[in-house]
């Protein structure tokens, strides 16, 4: 009968794989799962802990549990939300936050043109009332 180094090709005089084989097998595993796995979780990590890092007040946010607010009070664990519907006010850590929407640009940009219009709306309707009283 043949003995499990026979089967496998490990014996002195056998002519099986190279001897260093199995060797050069497990770190080509390892080296997949790090390139496949660890490497872009640790990168994903690095972003997540970074966007709850730069939460600043007013940011309209959603947590993890699927609650919307707004950004009321910024500590280093802990944030303060304000809900929109009942303005009530919940204390949050700061890990419980899934994703952070910041105020645009655009937003800012369209709160002063929006301004603008309801001044000139109201320039246009003073100017109006001036003539009907005239």
């Amino acid at each position: 009968m043949f003995n499990n180094l026979q089967i496998v090709g490990l014996t002195a005089g056998g002519t099986g794989a190279a001897p260093y084989s199995g060797i050069i097998m497990i770190v080509a595993m390892i080296a997949i799962f790090y390139f496949m796995l660890i490497r872009p979780q640790k990168k994903k990590d690095k972003e997540i802990k970074q966007m709850r890092e730069s939460v600043a007040v007013g940011d309209d946010i959603v947590t993890i549990g699927g609650i919307n607010g707004k950004v009321v009070k910024v500590s280093d664990d802990i944030i303060v939300i304000e809900l929109p519907h009942a303005k009530q006010r919940i204390t949050f850590a700061k890990w419980a936050i899934g994703t952070v929407e910041k105020k645009s640009k655009d937003s800012k940009v369209e709160e002063k043109n929006s301004k603008e219009a309801k001044e000139i709306e109201a320039n246009i309707e003073e100017k109006t009332d001036d003539k009907k009283e005239k």
